[in-house]
């Protein structure tokens, strides 16, 4: 393909992804991939491209573009050079009118920048939220160490007990270290946070929200496989997944609880007052997680952000009861929003007086509120906020 070829075929997947944002149809990733299996004459060098393309234009445009034109005239605006191929070619995308739209920058569309602002993630701080994420690794303490682990390459040592970093793009999947269950894909911030939770052995821990349970894997391997180890979740699919992970990992996942939403205490009764500790990694935003999902920022409104923060302080009151006294409640989100982080758990505590908050003691992150942020910028990590809580005896 020519230089323009990969431009048009760009636009092309620029104008399906930002009709999904506006949709909530599927993610970018996804769509990209089906578009380039429809056609397999593109050769490995231009799959590179075109996807390069893509998201180096998701990542130039603020606000939902007008159309994959007007975000690629953005990105031309960054990369001038890239001028030269809106030539009119076969193939290629028709010459710049004078006056044409032209997709505006920025972080985030206005309202959102404003909230990050607020939050106090800002210049440096806003801007580092949409550089390309490195790949991080845990390596499974129930299987071996990172001091002894043998990898195709050795990668540099997160803070973390068992955490390695690796270049992105790294094919870590088709090492025979990731299939013999001794790695698992996990970004060092969301290591950090499972570091938060203190699991050991003899306890009983809930992953209130396991997803496809990459920190219930995490949490297992903390545990040495003792104690009791709960995995809980209403999405059916992702929690499938979580089977699978942990026959590969050797990871012992004691109970798999399917939620039925807005009935999730009748699923856990057995465990109420139970738990030494409960994890909420409560759906939000994900506007920490923007470096891998750029177009998320193009799909969060304010009705969005409403209704995830009453579900997360649902899910807040839900794993209280769930937690004995003395027991320790661990709060996350991936979002870099106070109303989402800080805020939400200030609202808690006031309405909670058996409860108050615990130091979170982490080899990095800043304070915020009663709990501790990690960020791209400062920390190296995806967007996290962290609070420990706990229950009076």
């Amino acid at each position: 393909m020519t230089p323009a070829a990969r431009i048009a075929a760009a636009i092309e997947v620029l104008d399906l992804v930002i009709a999904a944002a506006r949709g909530q149809g599927a993610p970018a990733d996804r769509l990209l991939g089906e578009w380039l299996r429809q056609r397999r004459f593109a050769g490995s060098k231009d799959r590179r491209a075109i996807r390069e393309l893509v998201y180096q234009a998701i990542r130039a445009c603020g606000p939902v573009p007008e159309s994959g034109r007007a975000a690629m005239l953005r990105l031309a605006q960054l990369q001038p050079e890239l001028a030269a191929s809106f030539d009119g070619s076969n193939y290629g995308p028709a010459p710049i009118a004078a006056g044409e739209p032209v997709a505006a920058g920025g972080v985030a569309p206005e309202w959102l920048a404003a909230r990050l602002a607020s939050a106090g993630i800002d210049g440096a701080e806003a801007e580092a939220l949409l550089e390309r994420a490195p790949l991080d690794v845990r390596v499974n303490a129930l299987k071996t160490t990172r001091a002894t682990v043998d990898l195709p390459e050795p990668g540099e040592a997160l803070p973390t007990p068992q955490g390695l970093r690796l270049p992105a793009g790294t094919p870590v999947e088709q090492w025979d270290a990731y299939a013999q269950g001794l790695i698992e894909v996990q970004d060092g911030g969301s290591q950090l946070v499972c570091e938060a939770v203190a699991s050991q052995g003899g306890e009983t821990v809930i992953d209130l929200c396991a997803g496809a349970g990459g920190k219930t894997l995490a949490l297992a391997a903390a545990m040495g496989n003792g104690g009791t180890l709960v995995a809980a979740d209403t999405d059916r699919t992702r929690l499938s997944r979580l089977g699978p992970r942990a026959e590969r990992a050797g990871a012992k996942v004691d109970n798999v609880v399917l939620l039925n939403p807005g009935q999730e205490l009748a699923a856990l009764q057995p465990w109420v007052g139970q738990a030494d500790a409960v994890l909420v990694d409560a759906p939000c935003s994900g506007t920490g997680t923007w470096r891998r999902n750029p177009e998320a920022r193009w799909r969060l409104t304010p009705a969005e952000l409403e209704r995830l923060v009453a579900l997360q302080g649902r899910l807040l009151a839900l794993a209280a009861q769930l937690v004995k006294p003395g027991g320790r409640l661990v709060y996350v989100t991936c979002s870099l929003l106070d109303e989402e982080g800080s805020g939400q758990v200030s609202r808690f505590l006031d309405g909670q007086p058996d409860w108050s908050a615990q130091e979170v003691a982490l080899p990095c992150g800043t304070a915020r509120g009663d709990g501790v942020r990690l960020t791209p910028h400062t920390d190296g990590t995806d967007g996290f906020f962290v609070a420990r809580l706990g229950k009076r005896w």
